[in-house]
């Protein structure tokens, strides 16, 4: 009995440590994706690796940012996998994330990862702005199809116009870059000017906007081409608009814990099956062998503005702290 007893807390014993032995490793990775995609990538890279386990953390672009900078001197997260490129740019400035080469970085599209010597940051897809104008209410109502930056400000536009909010939405404020890149300093702030007068709201979403075009809600949303696309291939009434200077930015990956789960996950965030992902969505990738065409998706390529991440990043707090100054009360309330 005695030795039965033995036999068995050995057999528990061992079950406990091979248990333990099989037990995924969690990592905490910060992302700013859209929800639905989170269970897809995490499904696809365990699956792959499944002595590791992701953990989420999510929130928009501008709070993820500056959570990300508030625990600088004490970080939560080990990896930074769906956020600006912009923002990666701002943190790798303040040492938030680390250099990291990753595997395969020489089949990634060089305009989309970080092009100094220290490379810390690394594109997945590239996102675009664009103008979603409502073909039903702009006939109601009289207003012409856009067809530049400069016909918004016309005051036939007045209170018909909603865009996102740059202090809290990437969306937001990768189009006032583009913008500034596109008019200058002084001149992109006098467009602002100009463009306010229309607005009828800023919200909290970079996606809201087009929906509120597609629901008739306003005439015209300064918003993301992907969801311009999407509504309108689900039937929204929507002309999609590409003016010149257009505002872009890439989703990238970056590395704020080194060790050798954190770096797996930046290795898959790369890899050729991350970006066969990634195309699903979004039609520029950060592959070389990747590509897709989406159907009602804007030729955006000729429109890009020329967009410097770092500077992007660098100035960020200024160019929201005067953009709020001036143009906040017309935000919605957060919800």
């Amino acid at each position: 009995m005695k030795t039965q007893m033995m036999k068995a807390s050995v057999t528990a014993l061992f079950t406990l440590m091979s248990t333990q032995a099989l037990a995924a490793q969690e990592v905490t990775v910060y992302t700013a994706f859209e929800t639905d995609l989170l269970a897809k990538y995490k499904t696809a890279f365990e699956k792959e690796n499944p002595d590791i386990s992701i953990k989420w953390v999510r929130d928009s672009t501008g709070i993820m940012t500056a959570k990300l900078l508030a625990e600088k001197s004490n970080p939560r997260a080990e990896v930074v996998w769906g956020l600006a490129g912009s923002s990666l740019a701002l943190l790798k400035e303040e040492g938030v994330i680390k250099p990291y080469t990753p595997k395969g970085i020489d089949d990634l599209r060089s305009q989309l990862i970080d092009s100094e010597s220290d490379q810390a940051w690394y594109g997945n897809q590239a996102f675009f702005n664009a103008i979603c104008y409502n073909e039903i209410v702009g006939k109601q109502l009289n207003l012409p199809k856009p067809t530049s930056w400069e016909d918004l400000t016309d005051p036939v536009y007045q209170g018909h116009i909603a865009m996102p909010n740059p202090a809290s939405s990437g969306t937001g404020y990768m189009q006032v870059s583009g913008w500034i890149s596109t008019y200058g300093e002084v001149g992109a702030w006098n467009y602002m000017d100009k463009l306010n007068n229309n607005i009828a709201h800023y919200t909290h979403s970079g996606s809201k906007p087009c929906v509120q075009a597609a629901m008739g809600e306003v005439a015209i949303g300064i918003s993301m081409a992907t969801r311009a696309a999407k509504l309108k291939n689900q039937g929204a009434p929507l002309d999609i608009v590409v003016p010149q200077g257009i505002g872009w930015d890439v989703d990238a990956v970056g590395l704020v814990k080194p060790n050798e789960a954190s770096q797996r996950i930046v290795d898959w965030a790369v890899s050729q099956a991350a970006n066969e992902l990634y195309v699903q969505s979004y039609p520029v990738v950060g592959h070389k062998a990747v590509s897709a065409k989406v159907s009602n998706y804007p030729d955006v390529e000729k429109a890009m503005a020329k967009m410097d991440f770092t500077k992007m990043g660098n100035e960020r707090a200024s160019v929201l702290a005067e953009w709020s100054e001036k143009y906040d009360s017309k935000s919605e309330p957060q919800s």
